[in-house]
């Protein structure tokens, strides 16, 4: 991972939520099965997270960020919404997993601006036609000087 992944305000948050998801799931009583279980998905949802903001900022194809934008995305709304049933599973400190939505939230939002920085004029066609960019219909044929995604006022940062 290059030092301008990292300093993203994106992987930033997740790194937040990651390091209190830790501290909270610490807390699951080792004999409660059920949280146990929902501990290990909690965390696997977390590093994927931090995995697919990796993966879409080492590539300039729309498709690809796109993909992985979708996956963060289900992955933190499962993370929301794992807490509603922690009371229900005997969790006694359940109150601290509003930590983990308020989180969420300012993670959504930084979202929401790291996708709106997704350049739709790097692409391929997607021929399952789910992550072609806004207007781009799914059976365009695409020409060949749009493959072309560095012009010369453009560095390699995008």
């Amino acid at each position: 991972m290059n030092d301008r992944t990292k300093n993203l305000p994106l992987y930033k948050k997740a790194k937040e939520i990651d390091q209190t998801l830790r501290i909270i799931t610490d807390l699951f009583p080792e004999e409660n099965e059920y949280l146990q279980t929902l501990k290990s998905n909690l965390l696997e949802d977390i590093m994927v997270i931090q995995a697919k903001i990796c993966g879409a900022e080492a590539v300039k194809l729309y498709d690809i960020k796109m993909e992985n934008a979708a996956i963060i995305r289900k992955s933190a709304r499962d993370i929301m919404v794992s807490g509603n049933t922690l009371e229900m599973f005997d969790f006694a400190e359940a109150k601290y997993y509003k930590l983990i939505r308020n989180l969420i939230e300012e993670f959504r939002l930084l979202f929401r601006d790291w996708v709106a920085g997704f350049n739709p004029k790097h692409f391929i066609v997607d021929d399952w036609g789910l992550f072609n960019p806004p207007g781009i219909p799914q059976d365009y044929i695409q020409r060949d000087d749009e493959l072309n995604f560095l012009d010369e006022n453009e560095d390699n940062e995008d």
